[in-house]
């Protein structure tokens, strides 16, 4: 069964295999350069100009997935040499331009942009463009595009230009880091940083010495993925590969829920903190609302805090479907609970470079969590948990959220709120469409995923959260 996506995806993996399959045999310093001849054979064809290019390209992929370029705290990179297929961007004449007298363009545009031939047919000064987009907007017949790059279409946020060298540039203090670009570039040429080999580093040590275990800890997400194999093999699988046991992320949401439910009906008015690019985002461009962000510590957060204050020898991998934990787990309030963050993509590529079958082993069991844990997951599964932590403690408040499913939908709630115009009182934000079931790292993408995570959460054992959070008391 198709494991990905897309061939980008596929490729990306294919590199980050052989990384994670060197790093286990303690080889990788001495193959590094020959990675990309293994993926690229000299006699193979290559979707780029020639095959020393393809390889250059992928010597770039291998630094990142060995955790990239450290002076850069973006976990987004853009490979500069991969990022010269795509078109120029901005508005552009094309040859439906019937060169008629009526010239609207020109008159429309203030900034002189707009020239004409001796045909009549109209050119765009790209030192004068602003793209306003007014001249396309008048023309009739539709004969100036915008050619917009899908990472630029990608990204809500306004962080990516091009500079130039034609290539896309991203610009840090907007970036939140959702991953959005990462997915939607057709060649693969923007990506996020690996940190694969520092968790073989602490598999490997854990193996050879007893002063510390690895906690895998399992995004709720992962039931809408590893289509091919189920649930209870994927967590045999991790623990084939060392960890000492895996966790639900979503017995933090539990957790997450209770206290959120709490803080929610006591300053009456809430923006969730669960997503680390809605936070960013939020700290970025409507500072003035950082008050009200909830002072909760992510699910991954909280459980790992739990985890390490329970076993002093834990040692904990967030496993996701998110490129913005990577960037949590960098922060200062975060940094002590959490030791590495992968994506499904990366523990696709951690089985496969030990040769782990999935797919033949046991079922193991996972059930930490309630439903409502699980439900995070997707987008308003957060707001239905709020209001039931609000029933289960027993709170007189009414919680009247809005459910903003994707960064348009966020920044439209945020302004809102901002002008002092928002009919509710919990802004449940979501960076990635449908939730984190949209995530960049996921290995498939889709509105299954939506009915998959609500089947796991049917399926949890304990049916409250007041039971599920029970056994950390």
């Amino acid at each position: 069964m198709k494991k990905f996506d897309t061939k980008v995806q596929h490729l990306k993996y294919k590199v980050l295999r052989e990384v994670a399959h060197q790093a286990w045999n303690d080889t990788l310093l001495e193959s590094v350069f020959d990675i990309p001849h293994m993926i690229v054979p000299g006699k193979t064809s290559t979707m780029r100009c020639c095959v020393y290019k393809e390889r250059a390209i992928l010597g770039e992929r291998v630094k990142l997935a060995m955790g990239g370029d450290r002076e850069n705290p973006n976990v987004i990179e853009v490979i500069d040499i991969a990022c010269d297929e795509c078109p120029a961007a901005g508005y552009e004449v094309t040859d439906s331009c019937r060169g008629c007298l009526a010239h609207r363009c020109e008159d429309v545009c203030k900034r002189g942009a707009i020239s004409f031939d001796h045909n009549h047919v109209a050119h765009i000064d790209k030192s004068k463009c602003v793209e306003c987009g007014a001249c396309a907007k008048v023309c009739p017949f539709a004969a100036i595009v915008n050619r917009k790059r899908p990472c630029q279409i990608a990204c809500k946020v306004k962080a990516i230009s091009i500079n130039e060298d034609n290539a896309a540039a991203i610009d840090n203090s907007k970036c939140i880091q959702c991953g959005a670009c990462v997915y939607q570039c057709p060649f693969g040429a923007i990506s996020d940083k690996s940190y694969i080999l520092n968790v073989i580093d602490m598999l490997k040590k854990s193996q050879n010495n007893e002063k510390y275990k690895v906690y895998a800890v399992v995004a709720p997400s992962i039931s809408s993925q590893f289509v091919y194999a189920k649930l209870g093999q994927v967590i045999t699988g991790l623990k084939e590969l060392g960890f000492f046991t895996v966790i639900e992320a979503a017995l933090g949401a539990d957790m997450v829920a209770m206290s959120e439910a709490k803080e929610l009906s006591e300053k009456e008015f809430l923006t969730s903190s669960c997503c680390p690019a809605f936070v960013q985002y939020i700290k970025s461009a409507f500072p003035s609302l950082l008050p009200h962000v909830s002072h909760n510590l992510s699910p991954m957060a909280m459980l790992a805090k739990y985890i390490k204050k329970s076993d002093e020898k834990a040692r904990v991998v967030f496993i996701g479907p998110c490129t913005a934990k990577k960037s949590e787990a960098q922060l200062e309030t975060v940094r002590p609970y959490v030791d590495a963050v992968l994506t499904f993509e990366e523990l696709q590529a951690l089985f496969d470079s030990k040769d782990v079958d999935i797919t033949a082993l046991k079922e193991d069991v996972l059930d930490n969590a309630s439903y409502f844990g699980r439900i995070f997951a997707r987008s308003g599964g957060l707001s239905d948990s709020v209001k039931q932590a609000l029933s289960e403690q027993k709170i007189d408040f009414a919680v009247k959220p809005v459910v903003c499913d994707g960064i348009e939908a966020c920044k439209i709630a945020l302004l809102k709120k901002s002008k002092n115009v928002l009919d509710a009182n919990f802004i449940e934000g979501m960076a990635c469409v449908g939730g984190c079931i949209g995530g960049a790292g996921c290995l498939t993408h889709g509105e299954k995923n939506k009915a998959q995570v609500d089947e796991y959460g049917r399926e949890a054992f304990e049916k409250t959260i007041s039971d599920a959070i029970a056994v950390l008391k």
